[in-house]
């Protein structure tokens, strides 16, 4: 049970300030107000009182009022849906809310077909349900919330209202088709379905792509996006290799009189992987799919630079993640298991058959491959009959796959990037036969699995069967497809979602499991993911720092700072020295605090069922320092300039800043003195049109109360306003 009002006044605050959670956005759809491809609950052909059977045991019965208890399934029906191949009832949700607001999550129990064109949705009411009189009813498929009418529980009756302009919606007199959808034209610019995409595949929309992908499709887009050749002759930054121990002139603190100040910032922080993150992040549209997509696996496979220090330990880790972004998972796994910083992280290049750790042993399986728990291959756990979840492995599993990852460690003599003095982070890890344990290991054990690995193999043998026992594990399909999806696209996808990309990860279509160019695919054209509108009211993600950052500059042509005499080196371009925005909202880029991520991939929002992960790092706090970041973008400052100030000297954090380029607003603002053009053209280019016409409507005024003469200020006031919404906050 979750009250949404309670909620909501308790971070009332917040969304003033522009940040909010899933539960504040639940919101109603009128029937008269759906979208066309909108799923449309049956009610009485007079009245918004559903339509509805009653089971309790063997009995079904009409009812017009549901008496509680634990056996009772209601049938609802529904309409203006069309199943894919296989689409069953765990694409669905519903809940009820009561008069109090309460909102309660309903078990989906099946799915039929009472006729062609309309469904038998069945449900079991939760336990804790008891008579609470009349509610309102919601079924939500693929993002999309249908009408909302009414039930009686335990009596008729109740303070809850209809949502303004519901009408009945009867059981149609004969077979009906789907309606058409309602999406915009496909050659249309800024339309909502593609801006959604791009802020699903992209680090934020910007003109050029948007262009792009409306003139060649999606599909073809991501075929460009994943060119091999295009990667291939990407150039890396090359980091030198330092000791693990600053000499005393590049300490940071009694640096003598030659020594350059940015010693220690350049070769022993994160500073420049950072800066270098973020000019990718901002200007590489070529690379900007395989960017994101890494980015997301760097949260699954973790490893920090507040262990490995120097950006050359961290650069091969991160080319790892780009390299296999779109291979094979089983590659991935290989690489990130002998890639010499995660070997740092977890232990696992110190790890010896007489002093054995057992940290990578745990993480590859608890965080980056199959979870605590066994899955269906929708991701819904595996319960026994009390039903209680059953683990995937146990302490035991753990020891025996420690024996496996022992003996590898530091190529520092014989490979292409040995140095003398250094370690070597560039080359794999490599084994020493001596520290390895050659006794037999009993690993994962389930359906076609070869569980024992005999004693007396290589340390190389015992990797690959051990890589090859994890990989073929069932768990391995949903646990990382769902982690993707939450990562690109929604953080509760429905068991449905999960489920087919699951399958695509199972099998590609050509018999290869683990290829994640096609998981990537599958998860960004998925009904689920796609459509201009989305009304689900947990459907969506909270916008990580990140995101947040790059999604607020890149619409708007940011550039470096040049108010204040960027020096010409920046080719006026920002510095991407953006992590000082980042890091006070808890998002330390490629620094995260453990090796659970800069939040826990399955944290629950509290007192609600829902899956937020972003939350875990969403507080009083960060949530203020959001629009204090806007505002810096925006608004001008005192001294008149806006943006990432730049700074001058050889110390300079900073040497070239960031703004962005409101010129195209304020154009907007001169040319239309009623203010909707400004408005409307920011609902669609960073709202995708999914602005609610209340706020709409605040918004407007907010901007209308400025004088129709001060096109800046109203360009910058709306900028603010639509940038700090609580329905910006959301990616959905």
């Amino acid at each position: 049970m979750i009250n949404v009002n309670d909620v909501c006044r308790r971070l009332r605050f917040l969304m003033l300030c522009g940040v909010t959670c899933l539960l504040c956005l639940l919101g109603s759809q009128s029937a008269s107000a759906l979208p066309d491809d909108a799923p449309v609950l049956i009610s009485e052909s007079n009245s918004t009182r559903a339509l509805f059977t009653v089971s309790t045991g063997t009995k079904t019965r009409s009812a017009t009022v549901i008496q509680p208890g634990r056996d009772t399934v209601v049938t609802f029906f529904i309409t203006n849906v069309e199943l894919l191949k296989g689409e069953r009832a765990n694409a669905f949700r519903a809940d009820f809310e009561d008069s109090a607001h309460n909102r309660y999550p309903l078990q989906i129990v099946s799915l039929d077909a009472s006729t062609s064109s309309v469904y038998a949705l069945s449900v079991r009411l939760p336990v804790e349900l008891g008579s609470v009189g009349d509610v309102l009813v919601r079924v939500t498929w693929r993002g999309m919330s249908s009408n909302r009418v009414r039930a009686s529980i335990g009596f008729e009756g109740g303070k809850i209202e209809d949502d303004p302009g519901s009408v009945p919606t009867p059981m149609p007199t004969a077979n009906i088709s789907r309606k058409s959808k309602s999406a915009e034209r496909a050659d249309l610019p800024w339309t909502g379905d593609r801006v959604r995409f791009l802020e699903q595949a992209t680090f934020g929309p910007n003109a050029a792509l948007e262009i792009r992908v409306r003139r060649i499709g999606y599909s073809t887009w991501i075929e460009e996006q994943m060119d091999e050749q295009i990667y291939e002759s990407y150039v890396y930054p090359n980091y030198p290799f330092f000791p693990i121990t600053p000499s005393p002139t590049c300490d940071g603190n009694t640096l003598p009189p030659d020594s350059p100040a940015t010693c220690f910032r350049d070769n022993y922080t994160m500073y420049p992987l950072q800066n270098w993150f973020y000019k990718e992040a901002l200007y590489n549209d070529r690379q900007q799919l395989r960017r994101r997509v890494s980015w997301a696996l760097g949260q699954i496979f973790v490893t920090s630079g507040r262990v490995n220090s120097q950006p050359s330990q961290m650069m091969p880790y991160i080319q790892t993640l780009d390299r296999n972004a779109f291979g094979n998972f089983r590659r991935l796994l290989k690489e990130m298991t002998l890639n010499p910083a995660m070997g740092t992280y977890l232990d696992m290049a110190i790890s010896t058959a007489q002093n054995p750790n057992e940290n990578y042993a745990r993480e590859i399986l608890q965080l980056f491959t199959i979870g605590l728990d066994l899955l269906n291959q929708d991701g819904t756990p595996v319960v026994d009959g009390q039903g209680n979840p059953l683990p995937s492995y146990n302490q035991t599993t753990i020891n025996n796959f420690t024996k496996i990852f022992t003996g590898w460690t530091y190529c520092n003599q014989g490979c292409t990037s040995s140095q003398p003095g250094v370690i070597n982070y560039r080359d794999p890890m490599i084994p020493n036969p001596a520290n390895h344990d050659t006794s037999s290991k009993t690993l994962l054990n389930y359906s076609g699995a070869t569980p024992v690995i005999p004693a007396g193999l290589t340390p190389e043998q015992d990797l690959e069967a051990a890589l090859n026992n994890i990989f073929y594990h069932p768990n391995v399909g949903p646990f990382i497809g769902k982690l993707l999806i939450q990562q690109l696209v929604t953080s509760n996808p429905t068991p449905a979602y999960v489920g087919r990309v699951a399958a695509v990860f199972n099998n590609n279509g050509r018999g290869d499991r683990g290829d994640l160019k096609a998981v990537v695919r599958a998860i960004l054209l998925d009904p689920e993911a796609r459509g201009n509108i989305k009304t689900d009211p947990v459907y969506g993600k909270l916008r990580e720092p990140v995101l947040f950052v790059t999604n607020v500059l890149r619409p708007f042509n940011p550039t470096a700072n040049n108010n204040i005499g960027v020096p010409a080196s920046c080719s006026g371009l920002s510095d991407g020295a953006i992590n000082a925005i980042t890091q006070p909202l808890d998002q330390d880029v490629f620094s995260p605090p453990s090796v659970f991520n800069y939040y826990p991939m399955d944290y629950v929002i509290p007192n609600t069922p829902l899956a937020g992960p972003e939350f875990g790092i969403f507080s009083t706090g960060t949530a203020l320092k959001r629009p204090n970041f806007v505002n810096q973008m925006g608004p001008p400052n005192s001294s008149g300039a806006t943006g990432i100030l730049a700074v001058t000297g050889a110390a300079s954090n900073t040497p070239c800043g960031t703004r962005i380029d409101l010129t195209r607003l304020e154009a907007l603002a001169a040319s239309d003195s009623t203010g909707v053009a400004l408005v409307d053209t920011l609902n669609r280019e960073m709202m995708h049109g999914a602005l609610s016409s209340p706020v709409r409507n605040e918004v407007l005024n907010a901007v209308q109360s400025v004088q129709s003469t001060n096109s800046v200020k109203r360009a910058r006031t709306a900028f603010y306003l639509i940038a700090t919404l609580s329905q910006y906050q959301v990616q959905r």
